[in-house]
């Protein structure tokens, strides 16, 4: 049953489901088999969200959770994250964030870390420094955090997007990790995603608007291109590995990615196979045994944050096939 305050915190805080639909949000997405696909995600995530503010424990949560269709049930998770986030920085609450993600979340701990940036979008700054919860013992811990920023991108371009992609004004950045040099980074890889969202998977569209941000910022939106559009399908390999161009190798680093992601979480669509064989040429099996072999799940010394050194190590592979080629 929900709760009187969750019902007050849902209208306070989550858009309703009309809200994220492209139509209102006012993307030039043409309606579509593609946008339809498209639009189910945030409709989860808003779904994941509410029921994650409005029930009274984690066993209820679950099994709503599971009511939503295998291929989507990570974004409900995403959304319940990002709810147990906002309601662990409120006084005298904490510890839901982390239950959640150590019990039924953790098979989606990659699109988890995602909805925790999305409450940090909803979150005064000074309380981002609590949002993360301790998992010890789960290997991609905090390496794969930076997906939290990611998602504060996603959600800073989806629901800000005259600033943030219009406009390309750059968010003020943020010691994550400390590492504050590269936040802007993450979130550009976040702002990557969101273009596959709004442009609703038309590779010219997405290419186009790629292609307005400054050059040095492309690499990265890129690579969110190529996590989203394997992830959430709606890809056509062939034109937006083209469209790419001499950044084939980011795209490719976003897929392995995403089919490690969606293999961790045990569901992986054959949209999935799909785009990753057309961007990577490479089967799910080989894509998680490549991100598996160059892994970097351990803190290194130096500047650069491990979740970077792994990116880095995937996307070398591609330059090197390339320059075979």
């Amino acid at each position: 049953m929900a709760t009187v305050v969750g019902s007050v915190r849902r209208l306070l805080l989550a858009p309703e489901l009309a809200d994220v639909s492209f139509r209102r949000r006012g993307f030039p997405a043409t309606p579509s088999a593609t946008t339809e696909r498209l639009e189910a995600v945030p409709r989860a995530v808003i779904c994941g969200f509410e029921w994650g503010l409005d029930t009274r424990d984690q066993w209820e949560l679950e099994r709503r959770v599971e009511l939503v269709e295998e291929e989507l049930r990570g974004f409900a998770y995403e959304g319940a994250t990002m709810a147990c986030t906002v309601l662990d920085a409120l006084p005298g609450r904490s510890g839901r964030t982390r239950a959640l993600l150590l019990g039924p979340g953790q098979p989606h701990l990659f699109l988890a870390y995602i909805g925790i940036g999305f409450a940090m979008a909803r979150l005064p700054r000074p309380l981002w420094r609590g949002v993360l919860p301790d998992l010890d013992g789960i290997v991609y811990h905090p390496t794969m955090s930076w997906l939290a920023v990611d998602g504060y991108g996603f959600d800073r371009a989806y629901f800000d997007t005259v600033r943030v992609v219009d406009r390309q004004e750059r968010l003020a950045a943020y010691p994550w990790q400390g590492a504050a040099e590269y936040f802007p980074r993450a979130v550009d890889q976040g702002i990557g995603r969101a273009l596959w969202f709004i442009h609703g998977g038309r590779v010219p569209n997405v290419a186009a608007a790629v292609g307005r941000f400054a050059a040095e910022r492309q690499p990265d939106l890129w690579s969110g291109v190529g996590l989203a559009a394997t992830f959430a399908g709606g890809c056509d390999a062939g034109p937006l590995h083209r469209a790419a161009g001499g950044h084939a190798s980011d795209l490719a680093q976003g897929a392995v990615f995403a089919a490690k992601a969606r293999s961790w979480s045990g569901c992986v669509p054959e949209h999935t196979r799909t785009a990753l064989v057309g961007l990577t040429g490479l089967t799910v099996e080989a894509a998680v045994g490549l991100a598996d072999e160059v892994a970097v799940t351990g803190p290194i010394d130096g500047q650069v944050p491990p979740y970077e050194m792994w990116r880095n190590r995937v996307r070398a592979r591609f330059l090197a096939t390339s320059a075979r080629s």
